[in-house]
């Protein structure tokens, strides 16, 4: 098996605690950055994402953000895609009669209108910091910079308003949103023509294709990506409808299953 690219998930895949990598698996990653390209692809902001980067010595290759709505490249903008104003604003309006919060999140902008307990554990957990506002007031200031709209939206309720409200969502903006629910309380939004899947094909050079890739991860958003690359490896500790369209499991990701998963069955693949 000889793979020329290396897809992770971050939360719950790479990362062995809730913020950080272990320093097992850095080790591993920089044993073989130079033999393989190796592409982090997550549901962060890219600020959540770069500082890991740098822990793990790769700041010379892309990202891929929001589920695959923005992938960059340094400071450039690789490709972008939003959920426009006219549907953010619908949907805020759905929402409020479930008494459910919004997180709007846009390139390095986050805004909620109020904190709590989930978001203090985002700004704990991603090293990162929203602006308190109120929904129509991030409208408004995107609309007079001409912001498209959002890379991804968050939607923080309680279980019951979450299973209450998931349906709908499904079936009245199915077709221009990708709805995940990240756990009982929280539905994660974004936009429908991208996926980690796109993203990483956005990021196929000529000589490359999905053939190419060895890809890591855990929850619902990452099965597509583990379902059609070169090999899948699902973490001992996801969905097991993630690991039943993977091709290998690994071990969880706090006993670095990434890491191990590397060393014990590809490194005399992918090292130079």
């Amino acid at each position: 098996m000889k793979y020329k690219i290396l897809c992770s998930d971050l939360d719950g895949t790479l990362l062995s605690t809730k913020s950080d990598v272990s320093e097992v698996t850095i080790s591993e990653i920089k044993r073989i950055k130079d033999a393989v390209k190796i592409y982090l692809v997550s549901a962060r902001m890219p600020k959540s994402m770069t500082y890991l980067q740098k822990d793990l010595g790769i700041e010379n290759q892309p990202i891929v953000c929001y589920n695959g709505a923005l992938i960059l490249h340094g400071n450039t903008i690789l490709d972008s895609v939003t959920i426009p104003l006219r549907l953010l604003k619908e949907l805020y309006s759905h929402t409020e009669k479930h008494a459910i919060k919004l997180g709007l999140y846009y390139a390095d902008e986050w805004y909620v209108e109020e904190t709590s307990e989930r978001v203090q554990k985002e700004i704990k957990y991603t090293k990162a910091t929203p602006e308190f506002r109120p929904t129509p007031a991030t409208f408004q200031d995107w609309r007079s910079r001409k912001v498209d709209g959002a890379h991804k939206v968050m939607l923080m309720g309680t279980k019951d308003s979450c299973d209450a409200i998931f349906p709908e969502l499904e079936s009245r903006y199915g077709d221009a949103i990708a709805t995940y629910r990240s756990n009982d309380t929280l539905i994660e939004i974004a936009p429908k023509s991208v996926t980690k899947l796109s993203a990483i094909k956005t990021l196929l050079k000529a000589d490359e294709d999905l053939a190419d890739v060895i890809a890591f991860g855990d929850n619902y958003n990452d099965m597509d990506m583990l379902q059609y690359v070169g090999c899948g490896v699902a973490v001992g500790n996801a969905r097991n409808e993630v690991k039943n369209i993977s091709n290998y499991i690994a071990e969880e990701n706090t006993a670095h299953g990434v890491a191990k998963f590397i060393k014990e069955h590809l490194c005399d693949s992918l090292y130079l």
